[in-house]
């Protein structure tokens, strides 16, 4: 099992595939990944050599902000909105939709589940 940015990825698929289980790298980035480390797309991880392994790995590494880096830096973003005390730090910190939907209705998955309100019903 090859281990890349910290993730053990999956050995058996190809290469594409295998370096989207990486926070932070999606289908694009993991193609042009493989494109600057002179890959084939229809590799897979248990065929790669240690030196392409390593070239994946110093690719990554130079060119792209993955796992904890990333979510650090996306912690700090969240973190600067709440307390800058602008709109959107605002609903962070109230654990409400930030993008502007509706919370009259819908809105479970952020605010979380329904909570009975005692007498209501009449």
């Amino acid at each position: 099992m090859a281990r890349i940015a910290g993730v053990n990825i999956p050995t058996n698929k190809r290469v594409v595939i295998a370096l989207q289980y990486i926070h932070g790298i999606g289908a694009k980035f993991a193609q042009e990944i493989i494109e600057k480390a002179n890959i084939a797309a229809e590799r897979r991880v248990n065929q790669l050599t240690d030196a392409e392994v390593l070239a994946i790995r110093e690719t990554i590494d130079r060119d792209y902000l993955v796992e904890g880096d990333l979510r650090r830096e996306t912690a700090m973003n969240i973190k600067r909105l709440m307390d800058l005390g602008c709109y959107r730090g605002l609903r962070h910190r109230r654990g409400l939709p930030v993008r502007g939907q509706r919370t009259h209705t819908n809105a479970r998955t952020r605010k979380g589940p329904a909570k009975a309100i005692a007498g209501k019903k009449k």
